[in-house]
């Protein structure tokens, strides 16, 4: 694993050499010489953080699935406009 340090600057100016760089390991970007933020592939992000899934999983909400949800009603008739 390589780890690339760049200066807010540089990740600015080229973006493409970060991500390049962030497939041989962590990217480290730093803002007036202080290590700020940490540019890391999706796959790593999912190793360190131990959330592996799918799309799908992470758009079903499964957390959610015990809210109930019963839209209102409409009981309001509406009238065909005469536009003539």
């Amino acid at each position: 694993m390589t780890i690339t340090t760049l200066t807010s600057r540089e990740f600015n100016q080229d973006i493409g050499t970060a991500k390049r760089a962030s497939m041989q390991g962590p990217v480290f970007i730093t803002d007036r010489g202080h290590v700020a933020h940490v540019f890391l592939t999706i796959d790593e992000y999912l190793t360190l953080t131990g959330k592996q899934g799918s799309i799908v999983d992470l758009l079903a909400m499964p957390d959610l699935a015990d809210v109930e949800f019963e839209p209102p009603k409409i009981n309001t008739i509406f009238n065909p406009v005469d536009f003539s």
